[in-house]
């Protein structure tokens, strides 16, 4: 058998464990980057496969390796959801979800529980038909939902500090190739004004009256934002507002705005400061300032890591030899060629391709449209042919 007709026959073998490893790690809440029982589960499931090496990091995050040779391929998947919500949105559980028509609904499924099982047993399967030789293959569960990017930093820079030559994001992309994503940043926005009674407004100095322009101004700056052919536009949004008064009968003495500003190619964290300064007026300049917000929130294990709230926009070209293989693997697994594509929303690849510069690409079941929904959900077919894909990668990948 070829290569392809062995990966398949070995994938349809362990299409059931593969399922209901599914349905389990979707059973266990992971809300609020708290990972570590649905780690626990996976590491369960790659010692069970005979992992070479399965440990979690200082941050929190499960590691799973096959192999020790030269070349490094990170499989990356986030392991952490949103929240779900109202409990009462929901027709069935979210957690132990429903299957309907081979579709799985459960909080998780698309956004991004459901890549990992195809990642692990194809990885698993992969070494078994002699297709990793060479290779050190990571399996890289992460947290990954309030802050992108600090998973693959830590990674690469802290532990294990290992630079990958090439990473497979897991977040939903319709069984398609994606290369790139718009980056972003975030800013606040604070006004300080003057308590006061509301009865005697006229002795306040309202914050929020000096933050109207702003948000105005917001609104209508989006056409002028910079475009980009493969990535688009760029995008700006007021995103949250928070107000500081003594009581609700009582002129806001603070007012803070939230903005999360998209940056397409070609422009710059200090551009986007720039552009939002000049939206205040020049009245109000010494009572208004801006920031860039700051991600220092500690891991559920304690690790801390602070970083500032910019993440870098990045695409790997059409013709780079990793998205060559993907489409090629692909092919040979039997999906119809489909263009690639890019995300519309964040991944880790702001770390890894943006930072890092580290080639890499997006491919797994699930449709985004769904992610952060109570249809969030994953067809159970795509999960399984994601895992001939993962499988067989590394085998069209070039070497060193």
């Amino acid at each position: 058998m070829t290569n392809v007709e062995s990966i398949q026959a070995r994938v349809a073998q362990a299409q059931e464990p593969i399922i209901r490893f599914l349905r389990e790690i979707c059973a266990i809440p992971s809300i609020d980057s708290q990972i570590g029982p649905v780690g626990e589960r996976v590491a369960e499931e790659m010692r069970r496969l005979g992992f070479d090496e399965v440990r979690f990091d200082k941050m929190g995050n499960i590691l799973g390796r096959i192999g020790s040779g030269p070349r490094v391929l990170v499989y990356d998947s986030h392991i952490d959801t949103v929240g779900v919500g109202d409990p009462a949105e929901w027709a069935w559980d979210p957690f132990q979800g429903k299957v309907e028509d081979g579709v799985l609904y459960a909080r998780g499924a698309c956004d991004e529980k459901g890549s990992t099982p195809g990642m692990v047993y194809g990885l698993a399967i992969g070494r078994d038909l002699g297709l990793l030789e060479g290779w050190s293959a990571y399996y890289f569960g992460n947290m990954e939902e309030w802050c992108d990017g600090i998973a693959p930093k830590m990674f690469v820079e802290i532990d294990p500090a290992v630079r990958p030559d090439f990473v497979v994001i897991g977040e939903p992309s319709r069984m398609q190739i994606s290369r790139g994503q718009k980056g972003r940043v975030e800013f606040k926005v604070t006004a300080k004004g003057k308590s006061a009674h509301a009865a005697s407004n006229h002795l306040g100095d309202n914050a929020i009256y000096k933050l109207l322009p702003v948000i105005a101004a917001t609104r209508d700056l989006e056409p002028q934002l910079g475009d980009h052919p493969f990535l688009g536009h760029g995008k700006i949004t007021v995103t949250d507002m928070k107000v500081v008064t003594a009581s609700i009968n009582a002129v806001p003495n603070e007012a803070t705005i939230y903005i999360d500003r998209r940056l397409t190619f070609g422009e710059t964290q200090e551009q986007a400061l720039a552009q939002v300064q000049a939206l205040i007026p020049p009245e109000l300049r010494d009572a208004v300032t801006i920031d860039l917000l700051i991600y220092d929130e500690p891991s559920y294990t304690g690790y801390q890591m602070v970083i500032e709230k910019y993440f870098p926009a990045w695409a790997t070209a059409e013709d780079h030899p990793l998205v060559q293989a993907g489409i090629q693997a692909r092919r040979l697994i039997g999906l119809p060629d489909a263009p690639t594509n890019k995300w519309d929303f964040s991944t880790n690849g702001n770390y890894w391709a943006g930072r890092a510069g580290i080639p890499c690409l997006g491919f797994a079941p699930g449709d985004e449209t769904t992610a952060h929904t109570v249809r969030d959900s994953v067809s159970l077919a795509d999960v399984i042919k994601s895992t001939e894909f993962y499988a067989l990668l590394p085998s069209l990948l070039p070497n060193r």
